[in-house]
């Protein structure tokens, strides 16, 4: 892991196409800003931890339920 220390304002740029600025600093928390390409998704981690989650439980559905749900559409 990179660590790295940033005052506001300043930023990091990561594969010459993503850009990361600390917009603010306080209360225990940081606020920062992403520029990058429309191509490449940002999520945090959380939000990703639960698509990822579901993305494994819908990929690891049964024939058998498969072919039940297609039916009851039918």
């Amino acid at each position: 892991m990179l660590i790295l220390n940033r005052k506001i304002n300043e930023s990091i740029i990561i594969d010459d196409k993503i850009e990361i600025v600390i917009l603010e600093a306080g209360d225990g928390k940081i606020k920062i800003g992403i520029e990058a390409p429309k191509n490449i998704s940002i999520f945090r981690k959380e939000v990703y931890e639960e698509i990822k989650k579901e993305n494994e439980e819908a990929a690891s559905i049964s024939l058998d339920s498969f072919n039940i749900l297609t039916k009851a559409k039918r």
